[in-house]
């Protein structure tokens, strides 16, 4: 890739390194010039720009961090569209990340060019919570060091996947000792309840015994068929000839492990009994704060290997509370949120509520396209993205519309006022979605040339916190739809009134809008007049 001032007569293909502003023209970093591009710049007395040109053997940043990305991750994981050379990585389901660090630390010394940051090993996720990101750091990246790092995805297949939990069936044995409390051994089940249910499991059974090793060997005896056997201890685990270990023993299991290097949890013990692993719980387990319990168990429930090794290698992140007396606590430290690397929840409104005055009279919406309603292909296309919920506006020929979309997994909004103007489609639309999405798709109902890579790729792009809120798709520098608003846009969107779209608030927030460089020039083509009915009509016939 080469690098640098370019001058104009040479810049066309190139990309822009830094933004352009001068007078009315304001181009942001990234562009990709265009002939019409490099006249408004020579227009604007600019003769030269710093810009990077691709050269043989280089690969895009979007191409780079996409395929890099498709072999990063595996199970229980989506990948998101790529935009400025980085791609997001998501948990599909609740379980735990589990990373190949050696595999990753290969990777991320392939070149410099190529970045893949992921969360912690083990770490517990939830759907939509970001796991990984890849980033290419110039504007490309050499090919052959793409494939080398393909092939170290390849080795032992992907290195980043999640672990889902599963629904195992749980006995919880609960020893007594004289003094102890019933109220203390029924709050122990129900936080161990509480502890399963995070993980989508419950409690099979429980069980309770004499401090013995004869009774609780008995009753060991009698767990037959669980998958998984806790055990809360009257009394601390002192040694591994103690009650706990050797009631499991004498019940014909064995003893894997004794102690952690986790506090608390240090008195974690491990076993194995007909099959099942056995857990000796260390007194922090009557607790419902984290503790080295909770991460033995996460790793059984998501159906991953605890061995006596795993154990002792979780010592680095195992202080997980204070000591009384340690100097220096941390109690006041920032917690990091996970909500906030979650993966943002985008839903779509297509708009299918208007008359098609300029049509001369049949509704558009319901025009065939390869014998397929227009509304249809465009709904098609936004469930085929992953903007989610879809929500159909309807107005005119609202019952016809809604059969023409029977099948479909929408959800409908009827706009009664739809004969006052578009702005009233929009404030139905937005009643209708759910309180906890980030942003919303405005897709236009008249606009069947929309694919949905396009609106993955908006949905790539929006990032509120970097500045980019609205997200508009370009096509040879020119603006078009469907537009990504972030939800902090609705209260100004639903003051509209009249005919009027959303499109004059873009020119009023410039500094958080981004421009998203599409190849399709279907983001400019809407369908308003019979004329272009039958161009589009021909066009697919003749394709």
């Amino acid at each position: 890739m080469k690098f640098g001032t370019i001058a104009l007569d040479d810049a066309l293909g190139a990309i822009l390194a830094h933004g352009v502003k001068c007078g009315g023209l304001s181009f942001r970093k990234g562009r990709v010039l265009g002939t019409d591009d490099l006249g408004a710049l020579a227009a604007a007395g600019i003769g030269a720009v710093i810009a990077a040109r691709l050269e043989p053997g280089d690969l895009g940043e979007d191409d780079a961090a996409t395929r890099i990305a498709t072999a990063l991750g595996g199970a229980g994981v989506s990948v998101a569209a790529a935009f400025t050379g980085r791609v997001n990585l998501f948990a599909t389901l609740p379980g735990l990340a589990v990373i190949d660090a050696a595999r990753l630390d290969r990777l991320n010394r392939i070149d410099p060019a190529i970045t893949v940051a992921t969360v912690a090993a083990f770490v517990a996720v939830e759907p939509r919570q970001m796991v990984a990101t890849v980033k290419i750091i110039p504007f490309a990246a050499p090919a052959a060091a793409v494939v080398a790092a393909e092939a170290v995805m390849a080795e032992a297949g992907p290195p980043v996947t999640v672990a889902g939990y599963r629904p195992l069936r749980i006995a919880l044995i609960q020893t007594r000792l004289p003094g102890l409390s019933e109220k203390i051994l029924d709050k122990t089940a129900r936080v161990t309840c509480d502890r399963l249910n995070v993980l989508g499991a419950a409690l099979d059974r429980e069980l309770r015994c004499d401090h013995d090793t004869a009774g609780l060997a008995e009753t060991l005896k009698g767990v037959g068929g669980a998958d998984l056997i806790l055990i809360a201890g009257a009394s601390a685990i002192a040694d591994r000839a103690d009650v706990l270990p050797a009631a499991i023993e004498r019940a014909g299991g064995n003893v894997v492990h004794f102690g952690m290097p986790v506090d608390p949890g240090n008195l974690l013990l491990l076993a194995r009994l007909g099959g099942a692993p056995v857990l000796g719980l260390p007194g922090c387990a009557r607790s419902p704060r984290l503790n080295g319990f909770d991460w033995v168990l996460q790793r059984l429930v998501a159906g991953l290997p605890v061995t006596a090794g795993e154990i002792m290698a979780m010592g680095v992140g195992g202080l997980l509370a204070e000591i009384p007396g340690r100097p220096a606590p941390r109690a006041g430290a920032p917690r990091q949120d996970s909500a906030t690397h979650r993966r943002p929840r985008i839903a779509a409104l297509v708009l299918a509520a208007g008359r098609s005055t300029r049509m001369g009279g049949p509704n558009k919406l319901l025009s065939p396209l390869d014998g397929i309603a227009m509304v249809a292909r465009v709904v098609d296309a936004v469930l085929a993205s992953s903007a989610r919920p879809v929500v159909v506006v309807t107005g005119h020929q609202g019952e016809a519309v809604r059969a023409a979309l029977a099948g479909r997994a929408v959800e409908f909004a009827d706009n009664p006022q739809f004969a006052q103007g578009l702005s009233t489609s929009l404030k139905t639309g937005l009643a209708a979605l759910p309180d906890d999405v980030d942003g919303v798709l405005v897709c236009l109902g008249d606009m069947p040339e929309v694919s949905a890579g396009v609106l993955d790729r908006l949905i790539a792009a929006y990032a509120p916190a970097e500045g980019r809120a609205i997200c508009v798709p370009t096509f040879q520098g020119k603006r078009g739809n469907p537009v990504l608003w972030d939800r902090g846009f609705f209260g100004e969107i639903g003051a509209l009134a009249g005919d009027v779209g959303a499109r004059h608030l873009i020119g009023l927030h410039a500094e958080v809008v981004c421009e998203v460089a599409i190849d399709e020039a279907g983001v400019l083509a809407d369908i308003d007049t019979p004329e272009a009915l039958a161009r589009l009509q021909d066009a697919r016939r003749s394709f």
